[in-house]
């Protein structure tokens, strides 16, 4: 949705002056003649931000200012005066304006300032869904779900969270399993108490048994000192098991053994912990075909999977795509300083309409691009290349160093360079699609030095497929690594 301004003025030839100001600037405007119609306009729906003039009959604008800080804190309100008195305007910034200007005001100023203002909603809103996301508490508030097959997930999810029944979250990779695993514990018992969130299948075989379960000093080579194992991390909280199905059999066995009696045993310890835990377990693979296939416990996939949620893939959802993208915009303008007011209507309908194997991880990302290659206040088609089919022009504009974040840098780095994976053979055929992604994933573990998360992140992929795909073609992490 386009970003909404509402200007509170007693004086209708102000409102249609600002007014048209706005609208050209590409916001949906809405107008109040009094103090008393602004607060009823803001109950029932919300505006982004409100431009209120200071001086009107009835409720001035100091006296709505105080009223609507009280009800939303958070809603950016611009003052307007026909007199700039120092005195008025200290009075006004500590009512809780954001800004001030005096009529008439040019154009620019006007856009100047509706930008700051949304720009500091942004970067306040960001600040607290870390502070959120820190402290363990990120709910079902924080996550789009505004589409029907999503509103399942969060029914069950609510009622998942008012007891400590084992949850399987399952669906596709990047479709956001481990943010509903987050926001069931938010909304349980254990809200504030440790998340630990641990992948199954990125930890070297060797080292599952230590890295869930501990291990005592020496019990081991290397093993230097003793060692807190995932579950003791969870105690009193919530583990996080991603990719379970990636676990091997035996330590399937001790996954269960986990479970049913609630404790472990540290590798080389004497005695058994019990530790207070809250299980939930998340997969990208269908449980049962492994079961069948004799690679998963068939007693421990019950015990695992007594409340399935599956989490619906994007293209299932597209109704949720444009309120992602403006989520998407608003994070990526707080983390790189940038002030893109939406995506165009024409870009929100392309990017509804795309398949998005990669799901909402893969959305995240092509925002994250896009919003380092815009230059103007909207995303166009043409900053999202790899969809549209269009080239963004960015010859035009060369940032310098500081106005782009090193990952930004990384993101656009090698642009207008020759392909590094060969598509097509020596003989003009088409190579095959196995050879392309082998190539393709060595590259990227060159390019990014072995960073093996960086890696995953890029390609779209979870780490659980990278690592697989690295053991079936051989490739050598390590190696890269130790160069790099």
């Amino acid at each position: 949705m386009v970003k909404s301004v509402l200007i509170v003025d007693d004086d209708p030839t102000q409102r249609r002056l600002l007014q048209a100001v706005i609208e050209k600037q590409g916001y949906r405007v809405e107008t109040a003649e009094s103090g008393d119609a602004a607060l009823d306009r803001v109950a029932s729906s919300p505006v982004d931000v409100m431009l209120l003039d200071l001086i009107m009959p009835g409720m001035d604008g100091m006296e709505t200012l105080e009223a609507v800080k009280k009800r939303l804190p958070d809603l950016p309100v611009i003052v307007l005066t026909a007199s700039g008195g120092i005195e008025t305007v200290v009075a006004a910034m500590r009512a809780g304006a954001s800004d001030f200007f005096v009529k008439p005001a040019s154009p620019e100023r006007i856009a100047v300032s509706i930008r700051n203002a949304l720009k500091v909603q942004n970067l306040s809103g960001e600040v607290k869904r870390l502070t959120r996301k820190a402290a363990n508490m990120s709910g079902f508030a924080d996550m789009i779900a505004d589409a029907a097959a999503m509103q399942q997930v969060v029914r069950l999810g609510e009622r998942a969270a008012q007891s400590d029944i084992p949850i399987l979250v399952t669906g596709e990779s990047g479709v956001g399993k481990e943010l509903v695993a987050q926001s069931i514990m938010a909304a349980s018992k254990r809200a504030g108490g440790p998340f630990v969130a641990v992948n199954c299948g990125a930890i070297p075989e060797n080292l599952v048994e230590s890295t869930l379960f501990g291990h005592e000093k020496g019990s081991f080579t290397g093993a230097t000192g003793k060692h807190m194992g995932k579950f003791q991390e969870a105690d009193g909280g919530t583990l996080f098991l991603d990719e379970v199905g990636e676990l091997p059999l035996d330590m399937q066995v001790k996954l269960l053994r986990a479970l049913q009696e609630g404790e472990v045993d540290p590798v080389g310890s004497k005695r058994p912990v019990k530790v207070n835990t809250r299980i939930i377990s998340a997969t990208n693979r269908d449980l049962t075909e492994r079961v069948a296939a004799g690679a998963f416990r068939e007693d421990l996939f019950y015990r695992l999977n007594v409340f399935p949620i599956e989490v619906p893939s994007l293209r299932s959802r597209q109704d949720d795509v444009p309120a992602l993208v403006r989520h998407f915009i608003g994070r990526f303008n707080a983390q790189e300083g940038k002030a893109i007011v939406d995506a165009a209507p024409e870009t929100h309908a392309m990017l509804s309409k795309f398949d998005w194997p990669g799901n909402v991880r893969q959305l995240e990302n092509a925002v994250f691009r896009a919003v380092i290659l815009a230059d103007g206040d909207y995303l166009t088609p043409a900053d999202f290349p790899q969809i549209s089919g269009l080239i963004p022009d960015i010859q035009s504009r060369a940032p310098s160093a500081g106005e782009i974040s090193p990952a930004a840098v990384e993101l656009m780095a090698g642009a207008g360079e020759p392909a590094p994976v060969e598509i097509m053979d020596a003989g003009g055929n088409l190579r095959s699609l196995e050879d392309i992604e082998r190539d393709l994933i060595e590259f990227a573990i060159e390019t990014y030095a072995g960073r093996m998360s960086e890696v995953a992140r890029r390609l779209g992929v979870g780490r659980s497929t990278l690592y697989r795909k690295v053991r079936e073609y051989d490739l050598d992490v390590e190696g890269v690594r130790a160069t790099g």
